[in-house]
């Protein structure tokens, strides 16, 4: 497996796999910002926003593959923050594995590198949320060492609808 950032994550055939990889996620149910049913459209949409952000370096998209130029089988994000009091932080967004790749050390993978490349840009903190619904990976982040800072009831709905408290965290890179 290769961990590799994506410069243009809508070019060549990276656009149809990542958004093949988001279809999946969701249909899986995982909890990332979408509900079923989950247009083709809508997805689409969503890469072609990242893609702008990636190009102007707010955006660091990063996809495990089987190997060099082989099929995505993760992504992940982390998300930059700009403004002259946030720097020093980021938020990781979007991790994704394929439901048929998981538990096979792809996203804990994709967050080492995600943490490697932060620290590498000055990055001193690191926070996410994820739902406490079953759509959610509290477990795996706190296996990872992220700490719990709380949630908001009804936050956000998971995949299939259902209203479901957010789980905030946060790491200190050290």
């Amino acid at each position: 497996m290769t961990i590799e950032a994506l410069a243009d994550p809508v070019s060549g055939g990276d656009f149809s796999s990542l958004c093949a990889l988001l279809r999946e996620c969701v249909r899986g149910g995982a909890s990332i910002g979408f509900i079923l049913p989950l247009e083709d459209a809508e997805v689409a949409a969503y890469w072609n926003g990242i893609a702008g952000d990636a190009a102007a370096g707010n955006r660091l998209v990063l996809v495990a593959r089987t190997g060099p130029g082989g099929p995505i089988l993760g992504s992940a994000q982390v998300a930059f923050v700009s403004k002259a009091n946030g720097r020093h932080r980021a938020e990781i967004q979007k991790v994704m594995v394929l439901p048929a790749q998981r538990r096979k050390g792809i996203a804990a993978a994709l967050m080492a590198e995600a943490e490697s490349a932060s620290r590498r840009r000055g990055v001193r903190l690191l926070y996410l949320d994820t739902s406490e619904g079953s759509g959610g990976a509290k477990d795996f982040y706190e296996a990872l060492g992220y700490t719990y800072a709380g949630g908001i009831p009804d936050y956000a709905l998971d995949p299939d609808g259902t209203p479901v408290k957010n789980a905030i965290y946060f790491k200190a890179l050290r």
